[in-house]
């Protein structure tokens, strides 16, 4: 069994809370290693006490096994900060085709979505491209998310926070 085949597999794992999303574009599994005749992939929480953590494991061990590998482990590694920077690009973009703003990059002060609109970060609509969009919650259906409302098109939306 390659590396390949494995983070090919992993790529087959969904993340729970983000149905349009994977586990390894979301940047969840940091690293896939051989030891010996055992497969170690290693996750990241994407932030402390993330409930998705456990169904995200657990989907795993189930893929992993379904495509015949029976020596593996999944390490939770803290080491680092899971930051949305780790989200490919086609990640992002599949949240906004979603309808859900994707976040900025982190400590990007010259993007243009860290504006501020008085003390309101200015995030565009996913689904027309507004910048006249207005903060409803800071928290959405996940604690990463908050929600928005776009006073243009006049849909709701979510937006993926810059963690």
């Amino acid at each position: 069994m390659s590396k390949q085949n494995i983070w090919s597999y992993l790529e087959e794992v969904i993340d729970p809370e983000i149905p349009v999303l994977n586990v390894v574009e979301m940047g969840i599994v940091r690293d896939v290693e051989i030891e010996s005749d055992q497969v170690v992939v290693k996750i990241t929480p994407t932030y402390s006490g993330c409930p998705a953590m456990n169904a995200i494991e657990v989907a795993i061990h189930e893929k992993l096994t379904e495509k015949g590998l029976e020596s593996f482990k999944v390490v939770t590694d803290f080491k680092e900060s899971w930051t949305t920077d780790w989200m490919t690009d086609h990640a992002k973009k599949k949240l906004k085709e979603y309808g859900i703003a994707p976040p900025e990059k982190t400590g990007d002060d010259s993007d243009f979505l860290t504006s501020l609109k008085g003390s309101q970060k200015i995030v565009p609509c996913p689904y027309c491209d507004s910048m006249d969009t207005k903060l409803q919650s800071e928290f959405g259906s996940t604690a990463c998310k908050s929600q928005y409302y776009c006073n243009e098109c006049h849909q709701p939306f979510e937006h993926f926070k810059c963690i």
